[in-house]
């Protein structure tokens, strides 16, 4: 791969934290000398914006406090001084604090940065219910934007305000808007604020964190953006609540850092990939509409390196132990239902699958038994498998092959390609022995006839095998591996069904097939269509066209978010840093391209199958793209 410009994080990433210092009730000096360590110490670590909690410069438990005049003077002068902290500054800080409007009293959420006061954003609904008496000291901002003076500047005040931090448009809404059934965050989002911040003094209650968190993960996967989240610390006064001072940071339904309440932690650093909030938002035509005021800021982002965490294998769940066989079942399921409803409307009463003795068969198979139990059909009756050994095929996966069916409890018929393979190499000419790619391929559609044919002969339809991994890299043979009459692997990419034979493995309906399937695993991927006369297998996918681990990573961050060429190969040389070396990635990120262009008229004629997760690659579903570019010059 040629990387003509360097890729810097700093291009894509936008570092912001979250902050929950001590609190001092009405001690804004204090609270001051807090809030400013903290800003510092994040500034320090190349963050672009801090959030500190709902009224941070004076604390929330104020009660009737809040309305002496000398505390509402100190806190705007307070403001001030934390403004003037921010000179000079490569980050913007969040912070909370009530403020007066003529004779109105209003909880607000400040932006400070470039040595200024850039904005004040009002609290749009106040809760006055149980604990909360809100009511009581504040009032809501329900007009237009407007302008308030503080120390001689005039400040852009209002609920209709976005903030350009570091280019990345921040909205602002203040903890019970989250809440209510129509959080301010919706407009701001359509305006176009990619980033929602919320600076919040929930108190915490049994069950209240986990609910919180979903609010929070799901309102930035509703808004494709990023939200961060600070509550206010435990230092609150505890009179009849307590805070806990939970922070969190999501971006489009992912949790990307969370402290969780009592945990002490007094600042939380995260990243945020805006390319990836631009990507959805294209896809999903999330127009912009024309209205709030954009308070432009001179923050810059600095990181030289991404924090964040960068899954090795995307393709594969990383929740607990629970959640991921939640997961893994699931895609089971809408593999096995997905088959059992193409039978019903095909009305077919068996089928037939080549079983080779590799992964990708492997996993075929066993969502057939699944597809067995949907339909109340005996799978010894319903499923038929076909093991031909050719030219080139090993003991190994033969053994293998028909172990897993004996095991299983299916029939299965060993037919021999060897005869039908030299028939037709002897009438197309070829000597037989030089093992081109004639020689392979003659195999592969021997393989595929016998299929349909024993198929016809049995009233059954052809089950696909070839994973997603496959399918991007064009590694199968046109009207061949690549044709079947349903396709259960189409969306599964080889990382995931590797995983999903090895979860298999160990449930105990598959108990007496452990073994073999254990075997199965640990025998190289490999289409077994040239040999070397040896026993063992001697030709092996990943020596030939790459490691599956790296390409999956490609194949994701294309298609899924479609980052830029230079930022993919960034991001694996960082994840596979312990094995495998720059030069490596670069390589078999240019044999990904340029398999993944050439061979798209393969895709184009693709068989149906299920759509599994976030990625697929079916010319009539997710991915649509011309079968005749000259070259992959898009991905250079």
């Amino acid at each position: 791969m040629n990387k003509e410009q360097p890729y810097f994080p700093s291009n894509s990433f936008i570092r912001v934290a979250t902050a929950c210092p001590e609190v001092s009730l009405a001690d804004v000096p204090a609270n001051i000398d807090r809030i400013a360590e903290i800003y510092e110490s994040a500034e320090e670590q190349e963050v672009s914006l801090v959030v500190f909690p709902e009224l941070s410069l004076t604390g929330y438990t104020l009660g009737d406090l809040v309305q002496q005049s000398a505390l509402l003077s100190q806190a705007e002068n307070g403001l001030q001084e934390l403004a003037n902290i921010t000179l000079e500054r490569h980050a913007a800080m969040v912070v909370g604090l009530p403020i007066k409007v003529t004779n109105g009293l209003y909880n607000c959420a400040a932006v400070l940065a470039d040595g200024a006061i850039k904005g004040i954003v009002p609290k749009s609904n106040l809760p006055t219910y149980n604990e909360f008496y809100e009511g009581r000291w504040y009032q809501t901002w329900n007009q237009a934007n407007t302008t308030i003076e503080i120390g001689g500047q005039t400040i852009p005040f209002g609920t209709e305000l976005l903030f350009d931090i570091a280019d990345t448009k921040c909205g602002i809404e203040i903890c019970e808007d989250l809440w209510v059934s129509q959080p301010p965050s919706v407009k701001l989002a359509e305006a176009g604020a990619q980033i929602i911040v919320n600076p919040s003094a929930s108190p915490e209650q049994v069950g209240k964190a986990n609910y919180r968190r979903d609010l929070v993960r799901l309102q930035s996967s509703r808004l494709i953006s990023g939200y961060i989240y600070a509550g206010c610390d435990v230092s609150e006064s505890t009179s009849e609540i307590v805070m806990g001072g939970h922070q969190l940071i999501a971006s489009n339904g992912n949790l990307v850092n969370e402290s969780l309440p009592f945990n002490d932690q007094k600042m939380m650093i995260a990243e945020i990939d805006t390319d990836h909030l631009e990507f959805d938002r294209r896809k999903q035509h999330m127009a912009t509409v024309l209205g709030p005021l954009v308070i432009k800021t001179e923050i810059t982002r600095q990181q030289n390196d991404v924090l964040l965490k960068i899954e090795r294998n995307p393709f594969l769940p990383n929740e607990t132990t629970e959640e991921r066989s939640e997961r893994l079942q699931m895609a089971l399921r809408i593999q096995a239902h997905g088959l059992a409803m193409r039978m019903r409307a095909s009305h077919q009463e068996s089928l037939v699958l080549g079983l080779s003795g590799g992964l990708d068969s492997t996993l075929a198979l066993l969502v057939a038994l699944e597809t067995a139990d949907i339909l109340g059909k005996e799978s010894s009756d319903m499923i038929h498998t076909l093991t031909m050994p050719g030219l080139a095929s090993s003991e190994q996966t033969q053994d293998n092959a028909q172990a897993l069916a004996a095991a299983l409890g299916v029939p299965n018929t060993v037919i021999p390609i060897h005869e039908l393979a030299e028939m037709e190499l002897a009438a197309l000419g070829h000597n037989g022995h030089d093992q081109d790619i004639t020689y392979e391929n003659v195999q592969a559609r021997a393989r595929t006839s016998l299929l349909f044919n024993y198929a016809n002969k049995h009233h059954a339809m052809v089950l696909g095998t070839g994973d997603l991994s496959e399918i991007a890299l064009g590694w199968c043979t046109y009207n061949a591996d690549q044709q079947s009459h349903y396709n259960v692997n189409a969306s599964v990419p080889k990382t995931l069904v590797r995983h999903l034979v090895t979860y298999l493995a160990e449930q105990p309906r598959y108990k007496t097939a452990k073994v073999t399937l254990e075997a199965i695993l640990e025998t190289p991927v490999s289409p077994e269509l040239t040999t070397t006369n040896s026993e063992n297998i001697s030709q092996t996918t990943e020596d030939i066209i790459g490691p599956y681990e790296l390409h999956d990573f490609f194949l994701y961050h294309l298609v899924r978010w479609g980052d830029k060429p230079a930022k993919i190969a960034y991001l694996a040389e960082r994840v596979f840093a312990d094995s495998y070396t720059q030069k490596e990635v670069n390589h078999w990120f240019g044999v990904f391209i340029k398999r993944f262009v050439q061979n798209q008229f393969k895709r184009e004629t693709l068989p149906n199958g299920p759509k599994i997760g976030s990625v697929s690659l079916s010319p009539r579903g997710d991915w649509r793209m011309p079968p005749d570019l000259y070259n992959s010059a898009l991905w250079k």
